[in-house]
């Protein structure tokens, strides 16, 4: 055997011992991605119930909100009505109320200022029969 001979043998040798070292990591790494791809199986399988019963809950929460916007659209036009109730009843009862108050107002101070004029006319009477009398 010549020198080259043993060269390529040693570096044959070299080459099957880097290839069985590299190997081993290799078929790790294998083991790694077949358990990741059971994983991701078991995620998908759990996944789909998940999200059927997210579906149906969302079509529950959309006909909620269907009735809570019905309810809404009532409640909106029972206070435009009531609005328009007190808008009304104001302008008719309000205004003649008004008037009455005003009215009654304007009687009570004329009668408050006749008793007055009264009373002091009858004070200027009194002073003047006193002064008479002395």
């Amino acid at each position: 055997m010549s020198a080259g001979e043993i060269a390529a043998l040693i570096a044959a040798g070299a080459f099957v011992l880097l290839v069985l070292l590299l190997a081993i990591p290799l078929l790790k790494l294998g083991k790694t991605l077949d358990e990741a791809t059971l994983a991701i199986r078991r995620t998908s399988e759990g996944a789909a119930p998940l999200l059927t019963e997210a579906q149906t809950t969302v079509a529950n929460v959309n006909s909620q909100l269907d009735q809570v916007e019905g309810i809404t659209r009532g409640v909106s036009s029972i206070t435009t009505n009531a609005a328009a109730l007190t808008s009304i009843v104001s302008a008719t009862v309000g205004s003649p109320l008004i008037k009455v108050a005003a009215f009654t107002y304007g009687v009570r101070s004329t009668m408050r200022k006749r008793s007055d004029s009264q009373a002091v006319s009858d004070a200027r009477r009194a002073r003047r029969a006193g002064r008479r009398s002395s």
